[in-house]
C-alpha cells in the first residue's frame, strides 16, 4: 500500500510483488506445494475470467448507451422527477443500495456509474460544486455505498465471510441481525457526505492546492 500512495508501483506491480511475498511466507513456513499453487492460478483465472467478461459487456453497454444519447435522456428522466439535484443523488443512492442486495458490486459499477457519473457532473451548478469536483464527490458516495453492499443481507459477503470463521453455534440470520447497526452507521455517514460534500472533498481540495 505505501508503494501505491507513494507513487512507486501501480496497483497491479503492487499486487505482483504482493502476490511474490506471500509464495515466500508460504514456502518459508514449508506449506508451498504445486498443488496450492494450482488451486491458486485456478481461483484468479476464474476470477480475471469473470471480470473481463463484466467488462466486455460494460463496454458494449457503454457504448450504445452513449450513441443513442443515454446521458442526455438520463439526465432529461431525472429532471421530470420534480426533484432538486441533491434529491436526485439521493434517489440514486437509494437504488445503489437496492441494487447491492442482489448484485455484485463489480456488475453495479459497470452498469450504474457510466449512467449516473455524466447526469451528476451535469448537474454541478446545481450542486454548488464545480464538475470535477462534482465527479469526486459522487465518487467517494459511490465507495461509500458499495460498502454498505458488503454486509447487506441477503448476498452480503462480509457476513458470509465472518460465518465462515465464526464458532459453529453462531447462525448466519445472527450475523445479519449483527450487522444491522453497521449499516445504518454507513448509512449515516453516507448521508453527511451528502450532505456535507467538503467531508470528503476537503482533502483532495488541499492535495490539488
Amino acid at each position: 500500500m505505501g508503494s501505491i500512495y507513494g507513487g512507486i508501483a501501480s496497483v497491479t506491480e503492487a499486487a505482483a510483488v504482493g502476490v511474490l511475498g506471500a509464495i515466500f511466507v508460504a514456502a518459508f513456513r514449508n506449506s508451498f506445494d504445486w498443488n496450492l499453487l494450482q488451486v491458486a492460478l485456478a481461483g484468479t483465472m476464474s476470477t480475471v475470467g469473470t471480470i473481463i467478461w463484466l467488462i466486455l459487456g460494460a463496454v458494449a453497454f457503454v457504448g450504445i448507451y452513449n450513441l443513442i444519447g443515454g446521458a442526455d435522456f438520463m439526465r432529461s428522466l431525472f429532471s421530470g422527477l420534480g426533484l432538486p439535484a441533491l434529491g436526485i443523488v439521493f434517489v440514486m443512492m437509494g437504488i445503489l443500495v437496492v441494487l447491492g442486495t442482489f448484485m455484485e458490486w463489480i456488475a453495479i459499477a459497470f452498469i450504474t456509474v457510466p449512467v449516473f457519473a455524466p447526469v451528476v457532473v451535469g448537474m454541478a451548478p446545481e450542486l454548488g460544486l464545480e464538475p470535477e469536483w462534482a465527479a469526486v464527490w459522487f465518487g467517494v458516495l459511490f465507495v461509500m455505498n458499495i460498502q454498505i453492499y458488503f454486509l447487506s443481507p441477503p448476498f452480503g459477503p462480509a457476513c458470509f465471510w465472518l460465518k465462515s470463521v465464526a464458532p459453529a453455534d453462531i447462525e448466519l440470520q445472527e450475523i445479519f441481525y449483527a450487522v444491522l447497526p453497521f449499516i445504518a452507521l454507513q448509512i449515516t455517514g453516507m448521508l453527511m457526505v451528502m450532505f456535507i460534500p467538503d467531508i470528503a472533498l476537503w482533502f483532495p481540495k488541499y492535495l490539488s492546492g
